[in-house]
């Protein structure tokens, strides 16, 4: 899988291409680099809400979504190569249904909010839809693994049910859209 680099800057990236895991060179706002930067934003917010002080079983659980999120990139940098499986997505949808399990049902849309921890695991959720859109447009060009579209899908929604369980540790609160907020 390509070499590393002992030296950071190549200075060939300077015309605004960047280089493929195969070697191809592609604009930089390419809808590969675009799919693949996007899961290393994602990656780096992953990073700084793995940062807070989360519960183990939910530190556990994200941990190594983070080098999914890596083996995903590959994928998109790598024309033709797979990493992600219907199993990841199986495992997304199982720790989904088991977190879920203790929430209350929704009946108002819920703020990103309730604590910094829960905010920045918000974010991520976000971010991970951005790349889920870049991954479909990347598709629509050069079609991919539909597993890794799958994963995608359900990390959000294991984010958002995340974000509730976080929010309401310690005796925290989510925070409600208040649809019927007095109005100026």
């Amino acid at each position: 899988m390509g070499h590393r680099l002992s030296k950071i800057y190549t200075r060939t990236g300077d015309d605004g291409t960047t280089g493929l895991g195969d070697g191809t060179r592609v604009a930089k706002d390419d809808a590969r680099v675009e799919a693949y930067g996007t899961l290393d934003e994602l990656n780096s917010v992953m990073g700084v809400l793995l940062a807070e002080n989360l519960p183990p079983d939910i530190a556990a659980t994200l941990q190594p979504i983070q080098h999914e999120l890596f083996d995903l990139g590959s994928e998109f940098c790598l024309p033709g190569y797979k990493a992600i499986t219907a199993e990841h997505v199986q495992r997304l949808e199982d720790s989904l249904d088991k977190f879920n399990e203790s929430l209350p049902p929704l009946k108002e849309f819920i703020l990103p909010g309730g604590s910094h921890a829960a905010a920045v695991c918000h974010l991520a959720r976000t971010v991970c839809r951005r790349a889920e859109r870049r991954a479909w447009t990347l598709h629509r060009q050069h079609p991919q693994n539909p597993e890794s579209i799958k994963y995608l899908n359900r990390l959000s929604d294991l984010l958002f049910v995340v974000a509730r369980v976080i929010a309401r540790q310690d005796d925290g609160q989510e925070v409600q859209w208040q649809h019927e907020r007095k109005k100026d």
